[in-house]
């Protein structure tokens, strides 16, 4: 799943993603993601997740999400423009897994999924 405000960045990680072979679903802010999640999704494995976003934002969401037992154990990576070291550790605190800094490339989130062991 790619959360993020920006319809230009949540293409750009969907196809990313999908060229990796990943199906992807997207939401435009953690609220919405949220609301998707209250139907249990046996084959979500992986969320990119924008910081700054209307509403729910980014590290609230990532709170939230390690709070649902049966997404507990999801691999959460935060794809921001925060570049300070303590967004970085708030991030990884709240729960995240990963935390990439935009801009990037495809080849920055495919050695990230490999990091997390979900890519070979």
């Amino acid at each position: 799943m790619v959360i993020d405000d920006s319809r230009a960045m949540r293409m750009i990680l969907s196809s990313t993603l999908t060229e990796l072979g990943y199906e992807v679903c997207t939401a435009a802010n953690g609220q919405e993601a949220l609301d998707y999640l209250k139907d249990e999704k046996p084959g979500l494995q992986l969320m990119l997740v924008d910081w700054n976003m209307p509403g729910l934002d980014g590290l609230e969401f990532i709170k939230r999400v390690r709070t649902i037992p049966f997404y507990a154990s999801s691999a959460l990576m935060m794809v921001t423009t925060e570049t300070e070291v303590e967004q970085m550790a708030k991030a990884l605190e709240a729960g995240a897994n990963e935390y990439v800094m935009k801009p990037f490339t495809a080849d920055i989130i495919a050695d990230k999924l490999r990091l997390m062991g979900l890519l070979q």
